[in-house]
């Protein structure tokens, strides 16, 4: 597998389940309050009075993100020792445990707040795709083990091939800054940013 790596979230069937959440945690064994995927619900609408009564547009989705692995990563360019790396032949963004020194710049920095920092060992981790399986052909470990198959992972033209180009919808920031490798098929009450050029929403 070549080229940069992404996210494809099917958001309008993900259940909140918190799977892919509780297995990134647990291959990584991240301390309490570290969680390098996190899963959020999203809620709104409300009642409106009409001559006959009440009519509700109630909603809820859910979000599924971890680090988005972005084309111009922010934590990357403001890492001050060169901790926060991206690899040329796939696009992960990592962080080199051996130079960081836990100032959390990177932290500050990322819009989507991917990096995470480790009280135990004083450094910073994040997602890293799950290198070390991807190495040995498996899928990491969130895709993995979404019940749903609605998390899923691949070249990211691929991905938007098959799904589109939208980038975010509510709650996320505005994708231009850094280009987050990341391709969502929005639950139908997210409000959507459409890339030019996408017929997919």
């Amino acid at each position: 597998m070549s080229g940069q790596l992404g996210f494809h979230l099917q958001q309008g069937y993900c259940a909140g389940c918190f799977t892919c959440q509780i297995a990134c945690k647990d291959k990584n064994d991240l301390e309490v309050g570290q969680r390098f995927r996190r899963v959020r619900e999203y809620e709104g609408g409300g009642f409106a009075g009409t001559g006959r009564g009440l009519v509700q547009n109630v909603y809820a989705y859910w979000l599924s993100l971890a680090c988005n692995h972005c084309e111009k990563p922010a934590c990357v360019g403001n890492c001050p020792t060169g901790a926060m790396q991206k690899r040329p032949e796939d696009g992960i963004v990592f962080v080199d445990q051996a130079k960081c020194i836990g100032c959390r710049y990177c932290q500050m920095s990322c819009p989507y707040g991917a990096p995470q920092y480790n009280p135990r060992t004083g450094k910073m981790g994040k997602c890293d795709f799950c290198r070390d399986l991807l190495a040995k052909g498996e899928q990491p470990a969130c895709v993995a083990a979404c019940p749903m198959r609605v998390l899923t992972f691949g070249p990211l033209d691929e991905l938007r091939k098959l799904h589109g180009g939208i980038q975010r919808i509510k709650g996320l920031p505005a994708p231009d800054r850094t280009n987050p490798s990341l391709v969502i098929t929005p639950h139908r009450h997210a409000v959507a940013v459409v890339m030019e050029g996408d017929d997919h929403a």
